[in-house]
Order: C-alpha cells, then structure tokens, then sequence
C-alpha cells in the first residue's frame, strides 16, 4: 500500500467500523506470525493486507513513555473480581482468560475484562529502558472499542496469582484451568500514576482501537518465575514505535 491515500483510507475504514474490521479478520485463518525472523515485527505487515496497519498506522504501540503532560484525565475505576482463571498457551504468550463480571470504567464508559497475557521484556520503555517483563489486562467495550492497563513487573519477591499461574502455564500450545481463584487486582501496584495515550493492538492486526493507560510503579515477581516464563517465551515484546504527534498525558 504505496499510496498515502490509500493507507489513510484503509486506516479510517477500520477505525470507523471496528465490526467491519473483526468480521474481515473472521474471512480466513490469519497467517503464521513470529517476532523474529521474515515473519517478525518489521514485516508483519507484509505477511496479510489485514495487517496493513501494522506498517502504515500513525498511532501504534508500544511506545517509550516520556515527555508526558501531566492533565486531568480522572482515574481508574477497576472492579476485578477473584476467579479460577483459563490459563492457555496459544503460542505467543501465556494468557488468562476471564469470565463475565470484571470490569474498568474510564469516565462514562465502561469496559469488561475479557483476558490478560504477558511479555518480556516490558513493551513499554520509560525513556528508553524496559523491565523484565509486561503484563496486559484487556478490557472491551459494548462498541468494540478497547482499553488495557499495562502494568511493569521486574525480578523480586515472590508474587502469589503470577507464581499460580505460571505453575499451571501449558509448557505448549493449550489450556488449563487453576485449581483456586486469583484476585487480578494483586497485579496493581499501590501507587496509581499512570500515563495515558491513544493507540494499537501491540500484535498484529495492530489495530488502532486501543486506549492504553500503562501504570508507572512497578510490580515485583520472583526471578524464578520469570525463567519460567522466559523457558516458554524467550523474547516476545514488539519494538518501540514512533510517538508522531500523539498527547501522552500523565494522571499526576
């Protein structure tokens, strides 16, 4: 997609219609990506015209969080509950699946928790430089309109719900269900600054649909644990992207 004007087309027509853009991803099996290699995050936007984004978008992420403007842009309203998550392995990741009844609310607008799922090293930077590992907690609204909280996890003492899950992680492609419920909630940090920006899936189809708040304060996890993670996943985080012209806007 040469053109300029045509990349903006293809842009503000999946923008537009988030629907049409999930039922264009629904045609046919997405092709095998990886984050090294020919299939690897600088060419996923070669391997399928629904990745387009991937390689024209304006507003993607992951991106280094610095020169925030501090604003007021309210708070974080996040009502997880405790459950015995689905935890699968589904290539990329180790994710954890959530049932009904988790939700985040940001302003008038309220999002469910639909799963959660980690990356090493952190995709998100603070002036260059990433923690050990990441995790994302993906919420999606009634509109199909999506907002995830990213929280930054660095080597330290033990944390429960993280220690659980990677106990129960499929060491390959697959599912397991934990043997007790977790509190979500165990993975916020204390301290609730966060920054706030516009934009993407950070894993193909790299869609532009996504409202991030990364939290500043890190989580600790046991080293161990994180080798663990690392056994199965040794490298799964996209490269920063450009900011362009975007506000990121700091709650403090």
């Amino acid at each position: 997609m040469k053109n300029p004007l045509d990349r903006r087309r293809f842009l503000a027509s999946m923008i537009a219609c988030p629907a049409c853009a999930s039922a264009a991803l629904a045609q046919s099996p997405l092709p095998h990506w990886e984050y090294d290699g020919a299939r690897g995050a600088e060419n996923w936007g070669q391997l399928d015209n629904r990745f387009q984004a991937c390689a024209v978008g304006s507003q993607q992420s992951p991106i280094d969080l610095k020169g925030a403007v501090r604003a007021d842009v309210g708070g974080l309203d996040i009502r997880w509950e405790p459950q015995p998550f689905e935890v699968v392995n589904n290539g990329h990741t180790i994710q954890a699946n959530a049932e009904a009844g988790s939700r985040l609310t940001l302003g008038r607008t309220a999002y469910e928790l639909k799963q959660f799922h980690f990356h090493t090293p952190s995709e998100h930077a603070f002036d260059g430089r990433r923690t050990a590992m990441e995790a994302h907690f993906v919420h999606a609204a009634s509109d199909g309109k999506l907002a995830v909280v990213g929280v930054l996890m660095t080597a330290g003492k033990k944390h429960d719900a993280f220690a659980e899950i990677m106990k129960a992680a499929p060491k390959r492609e697959g599912e397991a269900k934990l043997r007790r419920p977790i509190n979500a909630r165990s993975f916020l940090p204390e301290a609730r600054e966060f920054f706030r920006y516009e934009g993407s899936l950070t894993t193909p189809p790299c869609s532009e649909t996504v409202n991030w708040n990364v939290l500043r304060s890190t989580i600790e996890v046991a080293a161990s644990d994180i080798d663990t993670f690392k056994g199965l996943f040794p490298m799964n985080a996209r490269p920063l992207q450009a900011a362009n012209r975007r506000f990121l806007l700091r709650n403090r």
